[in-house]
């Protein structure tokens, strides 16, 4: 039996999101249905309000409903340390951890040659501006561990070396929980390249 075609459309428009298959955007929608036209009411609302007031940060790029994030306008944040990240999504990693008390700054994307993606279309102007704060004295990069993410870190790290400041990379290698039988080489080589005394 074939779905009427606005229930369809909702299917569909619930598939394109990540993670999403047909079965699950079926569940969703026809959940939705079930509960009502307020529900779909309801969260139509929400995601039309939402496109509406979030928007970037002007200063770091994360996702914010103001001008500027709480993280860029918090004074207990270490003004000194700089994580650069490719996407904004990255930076509700790091806050869901709570480890790290410093700034941010979004790239918006990676390096990446096959894609027709190179410095020009990221916001590398933004990151230099970034680091004419006086207290910057440390840049983690923060890129996912892929070719894209590799080239980006390194092309960043040579970019910021005239600059004087420490440039420095996250760790990388085995997972809690992972088993070393089950590891590729690669994440063994920077598992033991990330090694540090206890």
């Amino acid at each position: 039996m074939n779905l009427p075609a606005p229930l369809q459309a909702v299917v569909d428009a619930l598939q394109k999101l990540p993670g999403v298959g047909a079965k699950s955007a079926q569940r969703m929608a026809l959940h939705l249905l079930k509960e009502g036209p307020q529900a779909m009411e309801h969260l139509g609302g929400l995601l039309t309000q939402a496109a509406q007031r979030v928007g970037f940060c002007e200063r770091c790029g994360a996702f914010t409903d103001q001008p500027v994030c709480v993280i860029c306008l918090d004074p207990k944040r270490d003004p000194a340390v700089l994580v650069v990240v490719a996407e904004a999504s990255n930076v509700l990693s790091f806050e869901r951890n709570s480890q790290f008390h410093g700034r941010y700054f979004v790239l918006g994307g990676l390096i990446s040659p096959l894609r027709g993606v190179g410095p020009d279309q990221l916001n590398v102007r933004g990151l230099v501006r970034r680091l004419e704060d006086p207290e910057m004295k440390e840049i983690v990069l923060a890129m996912n561990p892929t070719m894209d993410g590799e080239a980006t870190a390194a092309w960043l790290a040579r970019m910021l070396e005239p600059m004087g400041l420490k440039v420095t990379r996250i760790g990388l290698g085995l997972p809690i929980g992972s088993d070393l039988e089950y590891a590729d080489d690669l994440t063994l080589t920077r598992a033991m390249e990330g090694r540090r005394p206890l």
